[in-house]
């Protein structure tokens, strides 16, 4: 606005500063400078112009600190709405990013659904062949579902009925629920003085067997309630033979460790589908034991879980051993070494050596392939709804391999097997001749475990005869009346003529 001359009588001016009013008096001349009131406001107070004068012939402090104290004010509002703009361009970004990426989990998951579908309808329509599913996809590098929960399956007393029952080859496997053969597994790690060996954490154990549980599939033969036969037909042999006399509580871990694992995952399809379908796993195994190969990587993969393994205590080399006896016992479930692996225990079994630790993997590798095929021991009301479930995964195998193109075993397929002749060939020269050799080393299992055998060849043989010679009558009828008629005479011929056997058979077998 200018100067005025330094002739000018002193003057007094107030100054508002903050909300306070301060007073100044100066002799020497002032130039007015304007704030323009457009300035944008940095406080809630409504925006007012004010003049404050600067000297002309020397500095006033209070002036030169408001000068200041104004220039700082005015590039903060400014600095603040320049950061206002920027966050807003960067939230804007980002929420087109997060749009962006959520289309793109959308489609994925909708291409995933539609594999899904095609794959399902494939395998209705049988047109081309699928590779066998199974839960582990080792590509991408997944592991087995962590359980960092605490385990919560109930928690169970058992009575001491049972607990003697579970010693017994006769025990009934059908009778119990999932929760409650968790606990009976449990049990068998505490009673055998496991979980003390390997200074296992109760919990994780727990956790261990829950992990167990869910990586059986829901097939019919092959199942969590398979596994648990295995398992408990292993305790009981510990305790019939007295292995724990024998062998070391390292041994008895390690079988019993492999008979809960020994099918983990299992797909419901044999190693001859796996190899003749070209499948992942016969691929990945080079036609060698594909499943049972899988069933040592799923094993491992559960104990890889800092919250499932149980050998977490145990020294390292001490695991290692562990770990590559487990690992021979599961690959001996592979009933194409069954030769091989009986072969080389009838060479030791005459002068077996507890003390050679080749003589007793030997021993390991009959004992868990015992158990595995020892469905036949138990009573005939447990032993016979395994002979259905059996024949059910082989009859859902034997169609998959007619729609694929595939050879067909002749024991699978439904048009010409039947229960009896499934079962005499296998207990006339697999059952018997391994477990009467097992029966050398440990006499007290004949009456337990193998007459029942005898027994179970000798009722699959009259179920056949009467089979023959039924069929034998129907082709000789000409209409549905006479069919009918000769299926009645047959049933009472038999009945009359082995009725009496038949009694003394079934209360031998309970």
């Amino acid at each position: 606005m200018g100067s005025s001359s330094s002739s000018y009588a002193p003057k007094t001016i107030y100054l508002d500063v903050d909300g306070k009013v301060q007073k100044v008096v100066n002799k020497t001349c002032w130039a007015l400078v304007s704030i323009d009131p457009t300035m944008p406001t940095n406080s809630p107070k409504p925006h007012s112009s004010f003049i404050f004068f600067i000297m002309t012939n020397g500095p006033c402090e209070i002036c030169v600190s408001l000068l200041s104290f104004s220039i700082f004010s005015s590039h903060r509002a400014f600095r603040i709405n320049e950061l206002k703009t920027e966050v807003t361009n960067r939230l804007a970004m980002l929420e087109k990013r997060v749009e962006l990426e959520g289309l793109k989990v959308v489609e994925i998951e909708k291409c995933k659904n539609d594999l899904k579908k095609l794959r399902d309808e494939m395998t209705s329509r049988g047109g081309g062949r699928v590779n066998c599913p199974c839960k582990y996809n080792f590509d991408d590098g997944k592991k087995v579902t962590p359980r960092r929960d605490v385990p919560n399956y109930p928690k169970y007393t058992l009575s001491q009925e049972t607990v003697e029952a579970l010693k017994k080859p006769t025990f009934d496997v059908w009778h119990w629920e999932h929760n409650e053969m968790l606990s009976c597994l449990e049990y068998m790690y505490h009673d055998l003085g496991l979980v003390k060996e390997f200074n296992m954490n109760p919990i994780t154990l727990k956790r261990w067997l829950l992990a167990i549980q869910e990586n059986y599939r829901s097939n019919p033969f092959h199942n969590f309630r398979h596994c648990f036969c295995v398992s408990q037909m292993m305790y009981g042999m510990i305790h019939l033979c007295n292995l724990q006399e024998k062998l070391t509580l390292t041994d008895m871990g390690i079988l019993m460790t492999a008979a809960v694992c020994h099918d983990l995952d299992h797909p419901g399809y044999n190693n001859t589908y796996q190899i003749n379908a070209h499948t992942e796993l016969a691929v990945r195994y080079n036609d060698i034991s594909p499943l049972e190969n899988h069933h040592c990587a799923v094993a491992f993969q559960i104990l890889s879980l800092p919250e499932c393994n149980i050998f977490a205590n145990v020294d390292p080399e001490a695991f290692k051993q562990i770990r590559q006896t487990i690992i021979t016992l599961i690959l001996a479930t592979d009933m194409a070494r069954h030769g091989e692996i009986l072969d080389s225990f009838k060479q030791k079994v005459d002068n077996f050596d507890f003390t050679n630790e080749e003589h007793v993997t030997c021993l390991k590798m009959v004992l868990i392939k015992c158990c595995d095929i020892s469905n036949e021991v138990r009573p005939t009301e447990v032993a016979e709804p395994w002979v259905d479930c059996l024949l059910e995964e082989y009859f859902m195998q034997s169609d998959r391999e007619k729609s694929e193109g595939l050879p067909v075993a002749p024991f699978m397929d439904r048009d010409k097997v039947t229960k009896p002749t499934a079962q005499i060939g296998f207990i006339k020269f697999v059952l018997i001749p391994m477990f009467e050799t097992v029966m050398k080393l440990f006499p007290q299992i004949e009456e337990i475990m193998v007459q029942p055998l005898r027994d179970s060849r000798d009722h699959y043989e009259e179920l056949k005869q009467i089979d023959d010679a039924m069929t034998e009558r129907l082709q000789k009828v000409t209409g549905p009346s006479q069919e009918i008629t000769a299926r009645k005479q047959i049933i009472t011929e038999h009945l009359r003529g082995d009725g009496e056997k038949q009694n003394r058979w079934m209360e031998k077998k309970r």
